[in-house]
């Protein structure tokens, strides 16, 4: 089972979009994997994203679609560093392994 899309569930209007894009947006290249941004499709994250304590689907989220069809969740909740900002870094760092993981 290998990568074949990374697919971001997100809203222009969320405070964390920017760097959710951006993460995107390096992985695919470092990657050489296809994208998709899809605009606050709660249908879909119901189907195949993370939920809340209130089994609600939130954004934004980034999930893989396999080569054999499945879709799992691969960055769900940025990281944060100590001053309390988004750490692209170590969220990009945890995506990659839950990548490699799937093969």
């Amino acid at each position: 089972m290998t990568a074949k899309k990374l697919i971001l569930v997100t809203s222009e209007s969320h405070p964390l979009h920017k760097v959710f894009m951006e993460t995107l947006d390096e992985l695919s290249k470092e990657l050489n994997l296809e994208k998709e941004v899809k605009t606050e499709d709660y249908a879909f994250l119901a189907d195949y994203g993370e939920k809340d304590e209130f089994d609600m689907p939130f954004l934004p989220q980034l999930l893989v679609q396999t080569d054999d069809g499945k879709i799992i969740p691969i960055l769900t909740k940025m990281p944060f560093d100590a001053s309390l900002k988004p750490d692209k870094k170590a969220g990009k760092e945890e995506a990659i392994k839950k990548i490699k993981n799937l093969e």
